[in-house]
């Protein structure tokens, strides 16, 4: 019987645990990558999820099932201003724009603009919310 070939994977474990690479480095996320990793998370949690920070998240599962209408829009907005700008403080939010599409009328698309405070670059994050639940 041949010899069973390597387990390239890596391996399964407590999240965020670091695994060194083929040359023996720990690979971090760029400043860019970890505040557009942290951005989804916040707006993925719904606030009460995480035990040690019961307000942390945007709440925006509470929008699902709501009509495709100005003041939802308006509301997905809010939550998720006070969301980032409570709990990323390495970003300057500059805006926050709920749009609707078109073609998908159950669907919003927020589309995020911030400058990252400690280069002053000014990144921009879109994402597809669907409202129909």
């Amino acid at each position: 019987m041949s010899p069973k070939p390597p387990d390239r994977r890596p391996p399964v474990g407590f999240p965020l645990r670091l695994v060194p690479d083929e040359r023996g480095e720990l690979a971090f996320p760029s400043l860019e990558a970890s505040v557009r990793q942290s951005i989804e998370v916040i707006l993925r949690t719904r606030p009460g999820e995480q035990l040690m920070r019961q307000g942390f998240g945007a709440g925006l599962e509470r929008m699902v099932g709501q009509p495709n209408t100005v003041s939802t829009r308006r509301r997905i907005q809010e939550l998720v201003q006070r969301a980032l700008t409570e709990w990323e403080p390495r970003l300057e939010l500059i805006r926050v724009d709920v749009l609707e599409m078109a073609d998908l009328p159950a669907q919003v698309r927020v589309e995020i603009v911030y400058r990252l405070r400690r280069t002053g670059d000014v990144q921009q994050l879109g994402l597809a919310m669907d409202l129909g639940g």
